[in-house]
């Protein structure tokens, strides 16, 4: 009996080593890859966080107990039958056993909380944001503002099938209009809902959060590495909930900045960027403009403004 579970456990154990070893295959970034049965590769420290807390502390634990409750299960049924076992025992109690499934499950609990409290604390404990964006759930398409740029929010609507075969994108994961965020600045999502509660996901960044309607939830990630990633939303909010898909593209800075200026905002903490073809009526009329003051050298001295002189009154100005 006891070879015999010992067999079944170790089928089971070489079962889910197999799954994990097909788990290494090649996975696509920042969107589901077809066939795969692990968690999305992850680009935020965060995601990385909760893959490692969900892979290696809750798998084995998870894994073990199942096998254990498994192996008491088949071992009962067989040894405690009425054919093998006639005559029942009379005790209703044992102490030891009580005692041992009391206190071993809080063992358990206390060492998986170290690491989902340490786990729910970096979630919460946000960096000073470079970044602020708002974004809105709607039925059913995203809305996104920019307020630190003074972007004003834009729509982005489920990607058409026939322009995403086109673009070689994911159908139902591409957008008409992205998200757009910087490479490896700290970006805080201000969420909230315009009729029912909507869900604001991008697993390869490990965020998700509710967007209900007249409250505001947020989250925040850093991804250092340019991209595109993808996400939807995760509430069942109405008979279009398919066609709310989240794309959003990282960029350098210096990308990200002129994305901005293309839609009409400034670049945070930076001057006014002038747009290429408005630089020669700029320059123009800059031109056109006098001078007001000058800078002349003084012997043994610092410099000194100098006003230019005024222009000899008009004849008849004079003559008067």
């Amino acid at each position: 009996m006891r070879a015999w579970v010992a067999g079944a456990a170790a089928g089971a154990m070489t079962a889910l080593w197999g799954v994990a070893a097909l788990a290494q295959t090649p996975d696509f970034i920042g969107q589901p890859t077809p066939g795969g049965i692990d968690l999305q590769p992850g680009v935020t420290s965060l995601r990385n966080d909760a893959a490692f807390f969900h892979n290696i502390i809750l798998m084995p634990i998870i894994t073990a107990i199942t096998l254990l409750v498994l192996g008491l299960l088949i071992w009962i049924c067989i040894r405690y039958n009425k054919k093998a076992n006639p005559v029942p025992a009379k005790f209703t109690h044992n102490t030891f056993i009580e005692v041992v499934w009391t206190v071993v499950p809080v063992l358990i609990l206390m060492f998986i909380a170290i690491f989902s409290f340490k786990l729910l604390f970096a979630y919460n404990d946000m960096p000073k944001p470079d970044l602020t964006v708002k974004a809105t759930g709607y039925q059913w398409y995203w809305g996104y503002e920019y307020p630190d740029q003074k972007i004003s929010e834009y729509v982005s609507n489920v990607l058409p099938e026939d322009e995403a075969k086109k673009k070689s994108v994911p159908y139902l994961l591409a957008a008409t209009e992205p998200l757009v965020v910087p490479a490896g600045k700290v970006v805080q999502v201000l969420v909230t809902g315009g009729d029912v509660i909507h869900s604001f996901t991008v697993p390869s960044f490990g965020v998700i959060a509710d967007a209900i309607p007249g409250r505001v939830n947020n989250v925040w990630f850093k991804v250092d590495r340019p991209g595109i990633y993808y996400g939807n939303c995760r509430q069942l909010c109405g008979i279009q909930h398919s066609a709310m898909p989240i794309e959003v593209h990282v960029l350098a800075q210096a990308d990200f900045d002129a994305w901005v200026v293309s839609k009409g905002g400034s670049p945070k903490g930076s001057a006014p960027v002038i747009p290429p073809a408005a630089a020669p009526a700029i320059e123009a009329a800059t031109a056109a403009v006098p001078a007001a003051a000058t800078i002349a050298p003084v012997a043994d001295g610092p410099a000194t403004a100098t006003t230019p002189p005024s222009p000899a009154p008009a004849p008849a100005l004079a003559a008067k």
